[in-house]
């Protein structure tokens, strides 16, 4: 147990001496244009700053470098040493699961590496290099469809407001499912009432769900309730997507086979596939979906979907050029 009183005085002002230090001699190196020997820079921030990382990417650093995780989940390792759970006041063995809003700071002597080991994650930092793995980039397929207007996120303060690491809803899924109908601006425009209760009326949710039933894309949970705020599975959304693509319409409600429907289809990989029945459905695999499904060819063989919403004015050939060039990494 490390008191609080002792965090805040000899070992704070200890961190922040050689956090001086560090800082001089990372400056140092920077303009002897040193490298860690990692391929990151040797550079260490002096202010907090706040990045979205992707499976296997770490934070490394020495003493003083601290680490919050906002997001996702991460791990704190090191040989030798302490690292110090400011919040809780006790220190971290290595190995230690990081808990969510929690500081963690390297103490003296102690070389350590935070690394991320959920699919996707938001970390603020403080000094310390970040090394990347070559692991899907969630985050970069979220980048890529909000450059094409097709992805927006949410209202959540920090990671660009992605929220990758949430369960998304049912309305959420509906958003996603018209956009990539490139019909948002209808659905927009839309005036009219709905059968359900559970949908705010006036709000911009009613626009996209009156319009959608409207449409008959859905027929909302029961005659009266939509359940705006209910889980989406991946046989739901990959079903969406399906329909927004002329592969499947509301008339099927038997979704048993929807993941080898799209398998057949072209629109997901065995890989995916598989990784879609094992792993929780969140955000992150609904962006995955989304944006490999813009290169799936529609149901009547004419052409892809990008091909589709570009002809519609949802994103230019530009946007979409720009777009593919953010997402680097490989496919299941």
């Amino acid at each position: 147990m490390v008191s609080l009183s002792y965090l805040e005085g000899a070992f704070s002002d200890a961190v922040d001496s050689r956090v001086e230090r560090e800082l001089d001699a990372s400056d140092a190196a920077l303009l002897a244009g040193a490298d860690t020997g990692t391929g990151v820079p040797a550079g260490t921030a002096n202010g907090w700053a706040e990045t979205r990382l992707k499976q296997a990417d770490s934070l490394l650093g020495s003493t003083g470098v601290s680490a919050l995780l906002l997001a996702g989940q991460g791990q704190v390792t090191y040989a030798s040493g302490a690292v110090v759970d400011a919040t809780a006041g006790t220190v971290a063995p290595s190995g230690t699961f990081l808990q969510a809003n929690h500081r963690y700071i390297v103490a003296e002597n102690t070389s350590a590496a935070f690394t991320i080991t959920s699919k996707t994650a938001v970390l603020d930092h403080q000094g310390g290099s970040l090394a990347y793995s070559n692991a899907i980039d969630y985050n970069a397929m979220a980048a890529a469809l909000k450059t094409m207007h097709l992805f927006k996120g949410s209202f959540t303060g920090y990671g660009q407001g992605f929220d990758l690491e949430a369960a998304p809803t049912r309305l959420q899924a509906l958003i996603m499912f018209i956009r990539v109908l490139g019909e948002e601006e209808q659905a927009l425009a839309w005036t009219g009432t709905t059968p359900f209760t559970d949908i705010q009326k006036g709000s911009q949710a009613e626009k996209y769900v009156g319009y959608a039933y409207s449409k008959g894309y859905t027929n909302g949970w029961s005659a009266t309730q939509f359940k705006p705020a209910g889980a989406v599975n991946a046989r739901q959304y990959t079903e969406f997507v399906l329909r927004a693509m002329g592969y499947s319409s509301s008339a099927n409600t038997n979704l048993a086979n929807t993941l080898d429907r799209a398998q057949a289809a072209g629109v997901l990989t065995a890989g995916e596939v598989e990784m879609l029945r094992r792993d929780k459905f969140l955000r992150a695999e609904l962006v995955y979906v989304s944006y490999y499904a813009l290169e799936a060819w529609l149901a009547d063989g004419s052409q892809t979907l990008a091909d589709l919403l570009r002809e519609k004015g949802v994103f230019t050939s530009q946007e979409w050029e720009n777009a593919r060039a953010m997402v680097t990494g490989w496919r299941l």
